[in-house]
């Protein structure tokens, strides 16, 4: 009985590997096991009288309508030019300089997560627009991808995120059910808004990280990031220097203003990105009825994935608790040496290495319902627990063989450039990120003083 919880997360990691679609592998599996526990007598029907109930919480979570509008923003801003508009403006202030316009790429990677936060728009935008300049002008190819992905993927970590709004729902259910079974009936709530106030002095210093490394390559390298030989045809002066940054800057400001300044909830700050981000595509000449359908389109198909695998998630941790799994895992965490530090890094390790061959999607619903109330039952501070798996999740973007990122750069990508140079150049950004890691790990105020000092 105590092995068929670590059954059924096997059996969904070997069939995720066959590409069948997530959603229908989670739910699909927790059907079988449920049919075969009842035939067995070892899972009671009762349980699955629970879906109807997890369905519409899901259909009424007010949190989750941010991810659309978050998604429609992204990708209408993909489609109005602003990362063009921002690449040029900073390549024209640090592209002379060695290292500079790797510089640039950063900064710009961090701008365009600070207002979109899609990282598959930022990777594929960026390595479209600058991969093939840099090559031309002799960057290291390693180099090169390892800065477009490893920027793309600041997305994750750098509030408005997504993964940080799935992730802020998530937790939130969890550290109200570790509360419950602590016998605490005067609730703490813990929400997305203080996820994204959590995760903005780690991701600016993940920023800090990334920039020293290019500066110190440029340093000790500089024959893999020489400095830019300047076009006679690029714009000058400060008028289009200004018109790429103010536009994105003046949204990330309304936005992230006004969730810091608790005007807004995240949802409504969403529907104030959605409205800007239309207003910058106005302001650019790109908004018409085609481009609107292709926003449209593209922000239905990702909202419909996300919430399908909400479901097979909520359906497959179902089963798995009524199989005895919680407290199995429960059990697990209070056995390893190390109390709850040494359950900590189990989770982490699991995570890791789940990023593998997971996407961050599946790994929030999936794995987060499970673990995250016994880490928060045994005292673990939701925020700080929050961000440190929202950096570790940002790892599976950039691991290979399975990296969403690779995958995304790899699709625009020059023939000339190799897959494996492209493996190559992620594993600094790798190790930086495992770092940075490590520092919130040593240092957890770093998560939690910036949330204390506005919120407390």
């Amino acid at each position: 009985m105590e092995w068929i919880p670590l059954l059924m997360f096997v059996v969904v990691c070997l069939v995720l590997l066959s590409g069948y679609p997530v959603a229908f592998v989670l739910g699909g599996t927790a059907l079988l096991f449920a049919a075969a526990g009842m035939a067995t007598g070892t899972f009671s029907p009762a349980d699955l009288t629970f879906v109807p109930n997890r369905l519409f919480g899901i259909i009424d979570n007010t949190t989750l309508m941010a991810v659309p509008l978050f998604v429609f923003m992204g990708v209408m801003l993909e489609k109005s030019r602003v990362a063009e508009k921002l690449l040029a403006s900073m390549g024209q202030l640090f592209g002379g300089l060695p290292g500079g316009m790797g510089v640039a790429i950063i900064l710009v990677g961090a701008l365009l997560a600070a207002s979109t936060g899609i990282v598959g728009a930022t990777v594929v935008t960026m390595g479209l627009l600058s991969l093939p300049t840099m090559l031309r002008q002799g960057y290291q190819p390693q180099l090169s991808t390892g800065l477009i992905c490893a920027t793309g993927t600041l997305g994750q970590i750098i509030p408005p995120s997504i993964a940080l709004v799935l992730l802020g729902d998530v937790l939130a259910n969890a550290y109200q059910e570790a509360q419950l079974k602590q016998g605490l009936w005067s609730l703490d709530t813990v929400s997305v808004g203080d996820l994204f106030v959590g995760a903005l002095i780690p991701g600016l210093i993940l920023v800090g990280l990334y920039l020293l490394y290019v500066v110190a390559i440029s340093l000790l390298k500089p024959q893999w990031a020489p400095a830019f030989q300047a076009n006679d045809g690029e714009p000058r002066g400060w008028r289009p220097l200004l018109g790429g940054l103010i536009p994105p800057l003046l949204l990330i400001a309304a936005v992230l203003g006004s969730i810091l300044t608790g005007k807004a909830t995240p949802t409504e700050a969403a529907g104030v990105g959605a409205f800007g981000s239309l207003l910058l595509a106005a302001g650019n000449r790109h908004l018409n009825g085609q481009i609107l359908g292709q926003v449209v389109r593209a922000t239905s198909r990702v909202t419909a994935m996300v919430f399908m695998i909400l479901i097979g998630a909520s359906l497959f941790s179902l089963v798995f608790r009524g199989f005895g799994g919680e407290e199995a895992v429960h059990a697990l965490f209070e056995s390893l040496p190390g109390g709850v530090i040494g359950a900590t890094l189990l989770v982490m390790l699991l995570i890791f290495l789940l990023g593998f061959i997971l996407d961050f999607i599946e790994i929030t619903f999936v794995v987060v319902p499970i673990v995250g109330p016994v880490l928060l039952a045994m005292g673990l501070d939701p925020i700080w627990l929050g961000v440190m798996i929202a950096l570790n999740l940002q790892t599976s973007f950039l691991t290979p063989p399975f990296g969403f990122a690779l995958f995304y750069l790899r699709g625009v990508a020059p023939p000339e450039v190799k897959t494996a140079q492209i493996y190559q150049g992620v594993i600094p950004f790798i190790l930086i990120q495992l770092l940075m890691l490590g520092i919130l790990a040593l240092f957890p105020e770093l998560a939690t003083w910036l949330p204390d000092q506005l919120y407390g």
